[in-house]
């Protein structure tokens, strides 16, 4: 056969078919482009040409071929195999790596198609994206299931459980999360399958909390976490304020000087060992303390689901958490998320009921950059998307009515610059024998007690012992003998190498320092912004959410019972160990004038308390004392310790009237108290030189406080006399006749409960007697390490303190007792010259009823001292 039915053939099935020769023959085979062979076999007749699937046709009886037969049977065959055109492929809609093939017309979405040039327009969407991207797109939108997609946008994925966690938004039009009015969630709504409402606790690394005051606007999400459900101004880290300590005291409520972590580096002598977050300590679980609460859980039959913490993928107690993620921060945040979500959709025999979500912003971007920088901006608003992708997931699967949520920060963070550096070396010469921790926060190994050398340093040496009690970091052997304070924005290097941009570390007081606290969910209040916390409490509060009993614990159990909704625990006043007794009226006469003859100012005791909201109670078994009513105060008086357990005394709002002069040097007999409970005491006058450390007794309830002549020489009483230091008493007279007056003015009166404190091993608990190792000079009477002052006011200034019947508010104080405060380098004697120096309140928790407004912190009740106040 010649060419010439070739040409009419290639004429005729120019688009429609490619041309091929059967085999053995000249005969040409048209056959349909894309189908090869299989579309069309041997063309002689229609019948033979028809695909195998085409339904079968009725033969037609032969006859002859008329002249140009071969053109018209090539005409027939194309009219036989008839089909539309093949349309080109112009999407990767359902296509994406589909395999090529050159027969097809149109782009390509097979992996090759880049280096072939031929990718179609959406190629990039529909295929690279899905598996780099953790979100829907419009394009998406019913897309085929590909097995390397992070998350999907398939008709099925919903009841696969693995959609994006905007799917419902883009693909089926529903509003995000953020977009919602704050719901009513006094009613949870939880699936069949939960027992009970389970809770996450999310860690922002390093949010300060004033971020969230300054750049609200830029987190749209954390802002409605925190309108809609309840938030704090600040909560307060541990200190040192570092991830580790803060994140394991967070999860154990322990200081860190107790539950192990006392730094994110730190040098145990008894293992003769060193732990840092890049070394294989880190995971040993001899350097864990206390019970993180996901074994709380464990032990009690919950399970946990910990994707990172700290402490959570090392083996504590023998265990980890039921599900949990060894630590990798190159997981990409969104991952951490949907992994989360799909732990809450397990099956009820194998979902936890805790859960924790670590992310390492913005803190990473605050050390780069600086806490006030485009980047840390940039990082909030990147975990602020984060925080609505999980929101907008946990709406999607149906538990945002059911989902309790806590999220914190361990810390904040402070700006820093290699300017402002305080060098080691610059003080004590060589430190080529010393073990130094540098940083925000210094810790020396080191035998000598060298006192600082420059009045105006940026840093503060203690000793241990000395340690503001406050900060709760002395009873552990991992604590150096000696702790340096830097001054926010400095630092104190030895080899320092990284320091511009940001740090933490600081003094958890500094106000960059403090943490972030959102939580949200039918457990908690709604709409409610309370007082700010130490984050030691934070473990009792996710024990109450999960019904748990926590285990012992630095926090006080119920103390954020304001939180929450219906919250389970009451707390109770602990039982009194030890009941006072009544001090007898001996004699008119006392046995011993005590060189001072002031018999017209004798008055009979006083019959009216001064305990406005209760007695003082003894907590601890074995202890001997009565109580001594005067007409200006009320104190425990210990057999024992010779001088008051406490003393307790109102102070009504002052009036502009001078108080009367005291009578100098003159100590009154008490005959209600046996004469040798006193007299090796009283018979230290302040005005015999003795040798250093001299110890005067001195009134522990000032003279001048009191308002007539009556209640100062009742202050004069040997009975209320209490050993104390010459330059401890400027401090104690400062503290009392100027603070004290004016927070009496300023809250319309107060009501003060002060008396010693006896730690000697610096543990944070009350020391036995045969703990006490200094005494006042020919005596057995110890001398108090630390004075006390507990001021509670009328939260509404309206009301005077001993009328009040609203809520109260309540600040506490440790002052350190010590011959001099040398760490502090200062030269002036004047207190009101260095008032920017705060020794602010250890506790915040006496309250009557719910308190869930806070105060503006400027305005709380604290003291301002001079440099000896250091807490």
């Amino acid at each position: 056969m010649d060419n010439e039915p070739y040409d009419h053939v290639k004429s005729c099935c120019k688009d429609r078919f490619k041309i091929t020769k059967s085999s053995g023959s000249g005969t040409v085979l048209p056959s349909r482009v894309g189908f090869g062979q299989k579309r069309a076999s041997r063309c002689a007749l229609c019948s033979r040409a028809r695909s195998p699937r085409d339904p079968p046709r009725p033969r037609r009886p032969a006859v002859p071929s008329p002249p140009h037969a071969a053109d018209r049977k090539i005409k027939n065959v194309c009219s036989c195999l008839s089909v539309d055109p093949a349309v080109p492929h112009t999407s990767c809609k359902s296509r994406c790596y589909e395999p090529f093939d050159d027969e097809t017309p149109g782009c390509r979405c097979d992996a090759q198609c880049v280096t072939s040039g031929n990718c179609c327009y959406d190629y990039h969407d529909l295929c690279l994206l899905p598996t780099q991207q953790w979100q829907c797109s419009r394009l998406r939108c019913g897309e085929a299931r590909l097995a390397d997609s992070r998350c999907h946008c398939s008709s099925d994925c919903e009841a696969a459980g693995d959609c994006c966690t905007n799917y419902r938004h883009v693909c089926h039009g529903e509003t995000e999360w953020v977009e919602d009015l704050c719901e009513d969630l006094s009613a949870p709504q939880c699936p069949a399958s939960f027992k009970r409402q389970p809770l996450l606790l999310v860690s922002l690394d390093g949010l300060r909390a004033e971020y969230l005051q300054t750049w609200s606007t830029l987190v749209p999400v954390l802002d409605k976490l925190r309108r809609c459900g309840t938030s704090a101004p600040f909560m307060q880290a541990a200190f040192p304020s570092k991830t580790f300590p803060n994140h394991y005291t967070i999860v154990t409520g322990l200081y860190p000087e107790s539950n192990g972590l006392i730094d994110n580096t730190m040098y145990d002598p008894v293992f003769d060992a060193s732990f840092s977050l890049s070394s294989p300590e880190k995971s040993n679980p001899r350097w864990y303390h206390g019970q993180p609460i996901w074994h709380t859980a464990r032990y009690q039959g919950l399970k946990s689901g910990t994707f990172f913490w700290p402490g959570s993928d090392v083996k504590i107690n023998g265990s980890f958490p039921d599900i949990y993620r060894p630590y990798n921060g190159k997981v990409p945040f969104e991952e951490r998320v949907f992994t989360v979500l799909k732990w809450l959709q397990l099956p009820d025999d194998q979902r936890p009921d805790f859960y924790t979500l670590y992310l390492e912003e913005p803190d990473k971007s605050g050390h780069n950059f600086g806490p006030v920088s485009g980047g840390v901006i940039e990082a909030l608003q990147g975990v602020d998307n984060v925080i609505g992708q999980l929101m907008n997931g946990v709406k999607q699967i149906g538990l945002h009515r059911c989902l309790n949520i806590i999220i914190v920060a361990d810390h904040g963070m402070e700006d820093t610059s290699c300017d402002r550096k305080e060098a080691l070396q610059d003080f004590v010469g060589s430190v080529r024998d010393l073990w130094v921790t540098e940083g925000t926060f210094g810790r020396i190994r080191a035998k000598n007690n060298d006192t600082c050398r420059q009045p105006e340093q940026k840093i503060q040496p203690y000793l241990k012992a000395h340690l503001p009690k406050r900060l709760h970091y002395a009873n552990s052997r991992r604590i150096e003998d000696v702790s340096v304070l830097v001054t926010p924005k400095w630092l104190y290097p030895g080899s320092l190498t990284f320091c511009a941009g940001g740090a933490h570390g600081y003094d958890n007081d500094v106000e960059s320092m403090l943490a972030m606290f959102v939580s949200y969910g039918p457990k908690f209040q709604s709409q409610t912004e309370i007082e700010p916390f130490s984050n030691i409490e934070l473990y009792n509060l996710m024990c109450d959410v999960l019904e748990l009993l926590p285990v012992e614990n630095n926090g006080t159990h119920g103390s954020l019972n304001h939180l929450l909704r219906r919250p389970p625990h009451a707390p109770v006043p602990p039982a009194e160990q030890s009941r006072p007794s009544e001090c007898p009226l001996l004699s008119l006469q006392p046995a011993d004038t005590l060189g001072c003859s002031c018999p017209q100012l004798v008055r009979a005791a006083a019959d009216r308390t001064h305990t406005l909201f209760g007695r003082p109670r003894a907590l601890r078994g074995g202890q001997s004392y009565c109580l001594l009513r005067q007409r200006g105060f009320i104190s425990a008086f210990s057999h024992h310790a010779r001088m008051p357990l406490w003393s307790s005394f109102t102070i009504d709002k002052p009036v502009s009237v001078p108080l009367p002069s005291v009578t100098p040097g003159c100590l009154r007999a008490d005959v209600r108290v046996q004469h040798c409970e006193l007299c090796l005491l009283s018979h230290l006058s302040p005005f015999v030189p003795r040798c250093f450390p001299l110890v005067h007794p001195l009134p522990a309830v000032p003279p001048d406080l009191n308002t007539t002549a009556e209640q100062q020489f009742d202050a004069l009483l040997v009975s209320n006399v209490v050993p104390m230091y010459p330059e401890f008493k400027k401090i104690w007279d400062y503290f009392h006749s100027t603070l004290l007056m004016k927070y009496a003015f300023d809250y319309n009166g107060i009501n003060v409960v002060t008396g010693p404190v006896f730690d000697y091993n610096y543990d944070g608990r009350y020391d036995t007697p045969e703990m006490k190792r200094l005494f006042v000079p020919g005596t057995d009477i110890p001398v108090p390490t630390h004075y006390f002052a507990v001021l509670t006011s009328c939260r509404s200034s309206s009301q005077p303190v001993s009328g009040c019947d609203g809520e109260l508010q309540t600040v506490s104080f440790l002052l350190p007792h010590r011959p001099d405060n040398s760490e502090s380098c200062r030269v002036s004697p004047d207190m009101t010259a260095n008032r920017h120096h705060f020794f602010f309140s250890i506790q915040l928790k006496t309250r009557r009823g719910n308190r869930k407004r806070s105060r503006n912190r400027n305005n709380k009740i604290s003291a301002v001292s001079g440099c000896c106040l250091r807490h």
